[in-house]
């Protein structure tokens, strides 16, 4: 089985003029789909993974050779992480979450407004290139939390459920902000996918309920 480049849900420009089309052509065509490349040629000499999806390598990265385990971590975070991002935006994004998800964001965090602020002052303190996150935490308490990852990590190698995500790598923002990440982070409200959110921390809240080493739970709900 090859990994394969999954098509974007939308057109290049349907993000515009938040994100900019030929940043959505580069990103998706170049970058993401140079990571699904390179996770085919890491597999290519490993029979008994190649039928793993990306998610189970992540979260079994101990199982995966250890001459070939940085390039499967790097490129099937890189594929993982990236198709998590391409639905967490619609062009008719922005608005306000609802029902369970808006409840335990007032509950966590004390308003959507001050997980926001929140969100976007963890993503601009990240030094360097990576992704930030709300991921519901299933075995602390069942809380949602903001963090960021470095690199292509991703909050399932620390048993979280990813629910939001942007992506802090500088191709995703830099030919419409340059260096003002904090501006693309502002921006990128316009164009979350709270109906996509709402969705995942149905799914996370769902797997929490289940026994907790139930890692099938964990992988359906991503």
């Amino acid at each position: 089985m090859e990994h394969l480049l999954p098509a974007l849900p939308y057109d290049y420009a349907a993000l515009e003029p938040h994100i900019d089309a030929r940043t959505m052509e580069l990103h998706h065509g170049k970058h993401h789909a140079g990571y699904v490349a390179n996770l085919n040629a890491a597999l290519a000499s490993l029979p008994e993974l190649r039928e793993r999806p990306a998610i189970w390598l992540l979260r079994n990265l101990a199982q995966v050779p250890e001459a070939a385990r940085a390039s499967v971590r790097n490129n099937a975070g890189g594929h993982v992480n990236h198709a998590m991002y391409w639905r967490a935006m619609s062009p008719a994004g922005g608005g306000a979450p609802g029902g369970p998800l808006a409840e335990a964001l007032r509950r966590d965090f004390g308003s959507v407004e001050k997980f926001k602020t929140a969100f976007d002052a963890a993503g601009a303190g990240l030094f360097g290139s990576g992704w930030v996150w709300l991921a519901h935490t299933r075995r602390a308490g069942a809380r949602l939390v903001v963090l960021t990852t470095p690199g292509h990590d991703n909050p399932l190698q620390q048993d979280m459920s990813p629910i939001l995500v942007n992506d802090l790598w500088e191709h995703a923002y830099y030919l419409k902000h340059q260096n003002r990440r904090p501006a693309y982070l502002e921006g990128w409200w316009q164009v979350a996918n709270w109906r996509e959110a709402e969705r995942r921390f149905a799914a996370a809240d769902a797997a929490a309920a289940q026994v907790p080493e139930d890692s099938e739970a964990t992988l359906r709900a991503a």
